[in-house]
């Protein structure tokens, strides 16, 4: 069987991860770039081994010049990536879309709606969903060790982590720490309760201590593509509270710029036979013989980024050619789209978003 030719869109930081799980993919061919940035795409092009004539600028250009692309990553900016998603979805590809899957929830469904138009599969870089510590809570919850799961908190908090460059720059970010950080662990919740739909958001942001180019050690804001200095004009730190069909509720902070003593990410979560944290290593709190205990593992189960975009690569490539089912797929994406925008509608308005 012929490999599959995988094209990248966006060749900044996080395209690497996926060019490296298409290289190690023994069903791919690692065949194209595209990236607005011409020194860019052709350095990565000189890296990886890709032909420049194979090397673009303009998404159109090269779906147009190589229609035996198969299939593409979007690895832009976020504001890119509905237009360069269903670009390529109506040019015939399959896409793996980078998280968040757009800038909102109307973005998410027309990307939904070319994807079923085309008959091509279109999956989001929910990475967490991947990730070994996922597989440890899974298999509890599929093993009834939680019983019902009825309430989880999430936290994803630095106390100086502004990123800076296009992720402070609200009109391509789509916002900050909730958009960024948020949409990691509010997905990997909603995907250890099962994927139940959002019914209701209550949600606040706070934009009160930005990106503290002051503080020792921190450094220039500067957008790199406007030349635009000191750049930010998204929140620094989000929370809500977050209802779904089922009953469940979650509890979610999210920060870039927080007056904490270090940076924490954890998960906590809530059951009638037994709760779970992720703090970075799973443990499991339940009864024993009328006893309350702890229950840690022998092996390591903190979250480990080793081999963990190559898990979502070869299940995005699996699913294409029929051997699995797309563990992140489009529709999850479109939801998790709803819940940000109420956050930030809620935040804006005062009040609790109402779903539909």
């Amino acid at each position: 069987m012929a490999k599959l030719k995988m094209a990248v869109i966006g060749t900044g930081g996080i395209s690497n991860e996926h060019i490296r799980g298409y290289i190690n993919n023994p069903d791919t061919e690692l065949y194209a770039f595209c990236d607005i940035n011409p020194e860019r795409v052709k350095a990565m092009a000189e890296q990886y081994g890709v032909p420049l004539e194979r090397t673009f600028t303009d998404k159109d250009e090269m779906l147009k010049a190589l229609p035996e692309i198969d299939a593409v990553s979007v690895c832009t900016w976020n504001s890119a990536h509905a237009e360069c998603t269903i670009a390529a979805l109506n040019a015939g590809k399959h896409v793996i879309c980078e998280k968040p899957m757009a800038m909102n929830a109307e973005e998410a469904k027309q990307m939904l709606e070319a994807a079923k138009r085309n008959n091509k599969l279109l999956m989001i870089g929910f990475v967490r969903r991947h990730g070994n510590d996922c597989e440890v809570i899974r298999e509890n919850v599929d093993a009834g060790t939680f019983g019902e799961l009825y309430y989880a908190k999430a936290t994803y908090l630095r106390r100086n982590g502004n990123p800076g460059g296009w992720f402070g720059d609200k009109s391509r970010s789509g916002g900050g720490p909730l958009i960024d950080l948020g949409v990691h662990v509010i997905d990997l919740v909603r995907f250890i309760f099962g994927n139940p739909k959002p019914v209701s958001v209550y949600g606040v942001t706070f934009q009160k201590l930005f990106n503290r180019p002051n503080v020792y050690g921190g450094k220039a804001w500067k957008a790199a593509s406007t030349g635009v200095e000191d750049i930010c004009d998204v929140e620094d730190l989000a929370s809500a509270l977050i209802r779904f069909d089922n009953g469940a509720v979650l509890s979610v902070e999210a920060a870039f710029s927080l007056n904490i003593k270090k940076d924490e990410g954890n998960i906590e979560l809530f059951g009638t036979k037994a709760g779970a944290k992720l703090d970075p290593n799973v443990e499991i709190f339940t009864e024993l013989n009328n006893r309350m205990v702890n229950i840690g593992f022998a092996q390591e189960t903190a979250l480990s980024f080793d081999g963990l975009f190559q898990k979502e690569i070869d299940n995005y490539v699996d699913a294409i050619l029929g051997k699995a089912e797309c563990l992140a797929p489009a529709e999850d994406g479109v939801e998790m789209m709803k819940i940000l925008d109420a956050v930030y509608e809620s935040a804006r308005t005062g009040h609790e978003v109402v779903l539909n």
